[in-house]
């Protein structure tokens, strides 16, 4: 691993659990019963069943000798006494390493992976580019050599052609229609005006996308001040963007969502002088649910102009993408580059026979990824997924601290002193989100915790690993997923993490060709051997020396301890790993079905999935929810504004799922208020 990079941990939204039998879940639960703002007491009316018998603590070990004399009562302790007894953690929490399911062998065929060559020996200067332009390439980008995919796309674009392209991510397909694009508009008869309008548009899925591409063509239009490009989004204030709109911007990025919103709404917004029409990262705009977004700009841009160069840019190719192709795309070149490589691996007879429908192309692509990505997968319980995840972070943060010292017992604490915790998911406001992106981009040790919003097309270069701590709901969005680590020929890896219960995830990634190495839980684990704040306190006990399962073991639950003493602390904590627990039960029901052998809510085993959200005990009372000490409540009666929603449910939940990519426009829900607001008092709305 690099010594300077940063971690990506992908947290959704596909999470999912597998633990023993129901017959064994009787000794783990316990009903969470302790005072509000205070730690559970220890039970009483007979001794734990889940303490570690070899890990006792130090007063259980003196008893050993005089079981048969009584205690003498206890002295009061001095500071020294008290600090080393804080220091000595007790095992509250059952075994982790006792009835879980056995972790099965992986056994998979050994398959050729199709790898694309990035980079090229061809440069930029052998275009017929604009020598300013070229310079900018150089300079600015520090860029010489073309890619794969520009090498093919950019002289099909500079003819004034429509084109479909599909090639790995991180191949440079921003720079593909960019360049070509750039080109076209310097090099106008009559010089572009500001007040023109849009020459250019440009439909990205994500907002974080929106501003990396926004931020590519601020730099390739330096040398060119007069051409003046615009981005819109969700969360920001629509006034603001208006106002920009009614100056005039020539290259406008968009969200699907938002520029919808502004046709409708914005009078001033035109596409009379609309020359080229790019939909990057067409198939998540699709998947989301933009389709109709889509058709509505499409017939905005048909209304005024309807001869302009199109372009669609994918990863994978779907059946939408080509449904979508086959609408907006006059004659399309078709750029392919994993297809051509395929093409030259296999005989002419099977590549013949490859030109079937898309839909039974798709269920069985193989999708190219990057040559220098190492992939790995591990099985953990679901009993041990949270101490796991936080043993690889440890062991990681001390790769990117880069500190000899960190290794050394006892300077572990200071090890994580210049990392960068961040978080980035859908439900966050878009001067935070704005703000998050830009510091994990520029950080050079850092670890983002983030949902599929990070998914798709981000370019952050100093990302050396991707985390999956839950698996994606396709091979095409785990390509996606760690396609944001080993991006123009940089070193990366990816870790999957599964249950046993989902092992079979690995032979469905080997069909569409992608080859992934097991790595031990044990190994993960073992790190922890290097940091004394796991190590439990025994009197007479030596120095660890190397990898003693049993230790690490024990240094497991005393981490383990950890997270349930803090999440057990408070009312409030508990509440909210409820909450979290309830989310992952939720989401693990939305696999599509075609993967429901593989992830089925009837396999976890709630008690073990309630203990890597720290939880001591699965809770029953999931879906309300209450506060503690509060009484049950009758069910109010539901009002109209709540029926309306019910009517609406499958519509809502699509809207939900759209939450991570959405324009920031919650139409459905702000359409319902806007009623509310209107309707006078006594009056009812009749639901159409």
């Amino acid at each position: 691993m690099a010594e300077d990079g940063t971690l990506l941990l992908n947290l959704g939204p596909g999470p999912r659990g597998r633990g023993a039998s129901r017959g064994q879940s009787n000794t783990l639960k316990r009903k969470l019963q302790s005072p509000p703002g205070n730690p559970p007491l220890k039970r009483k009316h007979k001794p734990a069943i889940n303490t570690f018998k070899k890990c006792s603590t130090e007063a259980d070990i003196r008893e050993k000798g005089s079981s048969s004399q009584k205690p003498p009562p206890k002295k009061p302790l001095t500071d020294k006494q008290n600090e080393s007894q804080k220091s000595k953690p007790f095992i509250k929490t059952s075994s982790l390493f006792r009835n879980n399911p056995d972790i099965p062998k992986i056994h998979r065929k050994a398959v050729q992976q199709v790898q694309e060559n990035v980079f090229t020996t061809d440069s930029f200067s052998q275009l017929d580019l604009h020598p300013h332009l070229i310079s900018t390439i150089n300079n600015v980008l520090k860029m010489s050599s073309m890619t794969s995919v520009q090498k093919q796309t950019i002289p099909v674009l500079l003819q004034g052609k429509d084109a479909l392209v599909r090639s790995q991510t991180g191949s440079g397909k921003t720079l593909a229609y960019g360049i070509p694009l750039v080109q076209s508009l310097q090099g106008m008869e009559s010089k572009i005006q500001r007040s023109d309008g849009p020459y250019a548009l440009v439909l990205v899925p994500t907002r974080e996308l929106a501003l990396q591409s926004f931020d590519t063509m601020q730099k390739l239009l330096k040398p060119f001040a007069w051409i003046v490009p615009g981005v819109l989004m969700g969360g920001e204030k629509r006034k603001s963007e208006k106002a920009r709109l009614r100056k005039g911007i020539n290259i406008l990025i968009s969200t699907p969502g938002r520029l919808v919103d502004h046709i409708k709404s914005t009078e001033c917004i035109h596409f009379r002088h609309t020359q080229w029409l790019i939909i990057d990262e067409a198939d998540r705009i699709l998947d989301l649910g933009f389709e109709k977004d889509v058709a509505v700009i499409l017939n905005a841009l048909n209304a005024e102009r309807a001869a302009r160069q199109n372009v669609l840019l994918s990863a994978t190719l779907t059946e939408g993408v080509t449904r979508l192709a086959d609408i907006s795309l006059n004659d399309p070149v078709r750029i392919s580059i994993a297809d051509d490589i395929q093409k030259t691996l296999k005989p002419a007879s099977q590549a013949d026979q490859q030109t079937s429908s898309s839909s039974s192309c798709m269920e069985q692509e193989n999708f190219a990824v990057p040559e220098k990505l190492k992939q790995y997968v591990v099985m953990v319980p679901s009993k041990l997924r949270l101490v796991t995840l936080a043993a690889f972070i440890l062991e990681k943060c001390k790769v990117l601290a880069g500190g000899v010292e960190s290794e050394q017992p006892g300077c572990s604490s200071g090890s994580s002193a210049h990392l960068q915790f961040l978080r980035l998911h859908g439900n966050m406001e878009q001067e935070e989100r704005t703000e998050v992106f830009q510091e994990f981009l520029k950080s050079k040790t850092g670890i983002l915790l983030c949902t599929d919003v990070a998914a798709r097309g981000l370019d952050l270069p100093q990302v050396t690993w991707i985390l999956q701590y839950n698996a994606p709901a396709s091979p095409a969005e785990y390509i996606h997923r760690i396609g944001r680590t080993a991006r123009i020929g940089c070193h990366g890896s990816s870790l999957l993490v599964l249950a046993p219960s989902e092992a079979e995830y690995v032979s469905l990634l080997a069909s569409h060709k992608m080859n992934v190495s097991e790595l031990k839980m044990e190994k993960v684990l073992s790190s922890l051997m290097k940091d004394d704040r796991f190590k439990l306190h025994r009197p007479g006990s030596k120095r660890s020396c190397g990898r003693d399962p049993q230790e690490v073991r024990e240094r497991a639950t005393v981490l383990q301890t950890k997270f349930e003493n803090y999440v057990h602390s408070s009312e409030g904590t508990v509440r909210w790993a409820k909450k979290a627990l309830q989310s992952f039960l939720c989401a693990y029901t939305t696999y599509p079905r075609n993967l429901k052998h593989i992830f089925h809510i009837k396999s976890l085993h709630l008690g073990h999935v309630a203990k890597s959200f720290g939880l001591r005990d699965a809770p029953q009372n999931l879906t309300a929810l209450p506060a503690a000490g509060s009484k049950k409540k009758t069910k109010p009666k539901p009002k109209r504004s709540d029926l309306l929603k019910k009517t609406h449910g499958k519509r809502r939940l699509a809207e939900l799922l759209r939450s991570e990519y959405s324009s920031g426009m919650d139409t459905g829900v702000s359409k319902v208020k806007k009623k509310k607001k209107q309707r006078k008092p006594g009056s009812q709305q009749i639901p159409t």
